[in-house]
């Protein structure tokens, strides 16, 4: 997808012209609020993505991260708590509503994994939704989405979902890299387990908001994958089951197989074009129907 460019929102012009106040009376420049950091970040989303609005992706209250990117990039998360769960939700073993974490974007040239989780964000912000705790990350890898062009791995050419901190890396993801991807810089894991600032943020995400199930979302293999202890989805809309396989340093791996916690990947059929509007209301439907019957807060402790 040729990136589109712009003129700056209006949420996002009052930050530029204070920060080139600042340059001319050459002052350092102070670190960014959060309001700032997310203004700047919504507005750079909104220059790539066709289908995200800077001034709607600010509407959206995302928060940034302790940790940033490579390259200096706010990392962003938001949590959606909607009606239902807020009063249900409590310390009580067997109360509380599913946390579920989705994440988007951690390969950067995967474009439709973005667009996708912002388009189901506005399905959460327009309604109460069902009885379920969201943490949402649409972009893992800002650095790798706003390269020109886009590429799948983070600025230092690291392939994040290679670089978890999986049991098995130091034995296999090298030999795995070498002997089955023939050196594909594409899928290069790392110097070290969680070497990337992104692999360690959402790790600690992880550990953080102790999810019940991790969805997330990537292209173009358009099937559903699946890794961890739970009852497998066999279809979310047109996407069927087609397991591919745990792979060294894979947040598959890391999730499912190490921590116990059911991921299910969304592998859409196109990196850069959309599925249709029916589609995604298809994708979403079975998902929240299959989150349903598998994380019930009956169930749940």
């Amino acid at each position: 997808m040729i990136p589109v460019f712009r003129p700056l929102a209006p949420c996002c012009l009052a930050l530029s012209l204070l920060m080139a106040q600042g340059a001319v009376r050459g002052e350092p420049p102070a670190p960014l609020p959060s309001e700032a950091r997310a203004a700047r970040w919504c507005e750079e989303l909104g220059r790539q993505l066709y289908s995200v609005s800077a001034d709607a992706c600010l509407g959206l209250d995302f928060r940034p991260g302790a940790m940033r990117s490579v390259e200096g990039r706010s990392l962003m998360r938001v949590d959606r708590l909607p009606h239902q769960a807020r009063q249900t939700a409590s310390n009580r073993p067997g109360s509380r509503a599913p946390r579920v974490m989705m994440i988007g974007g951690i390969h950067g040239d995967e474009l439709t994994s973005v667009s996708i989780v912002f388009k189901w964000l506005e399905r959460l912000a327009a309604d109460d939704g069902p009885d379920i705790h969201w943490r949402v990350i649409p972009l893992a890898n800002p650095d790798g989405l706003l390269a020109s062009p886009a590429q799948r791995m983070n600025a230092r050419g690291v392939d994040l979902n290679r670089n978890f901190d999986t049991p098995d890396w130091q034995t296999k993801a090298m030999d795995y890299w070498v002997g089955r991807t023939r050196r594909d810089p594409r899928r290069f894991p790392g110097d070290a387990a969680v070497s990337e600032p992104e692999t360690r943020w959402l790790q600690d995400e992880i550990q953080d908001f102790v999810p019940d199930v991790i969805v997330s979302i990537h292209a173009p293999y358009g099937v559903l994958d699946f890794d961890g202890p739970a009852e497998e989805p066999k279809r979310f809309g047109r996407l069927r089951l087609n397991r591919l396989g745990v792979y060294p340093g894979s947040l598959g791996n890391y999730g499912g197989v190490f921590k116990g916690v059911p991921v299910i990947t969304i592998e859409l059929p196109h990196a850069t074009r959309m599925p249709s509007a029916r589609e995604q209301e298809a994708i979403w439907h079975d998902m929240l129907k299959w989150i349903g019957q598998n994380f019930v807060p009956g169930n749940l402790s």
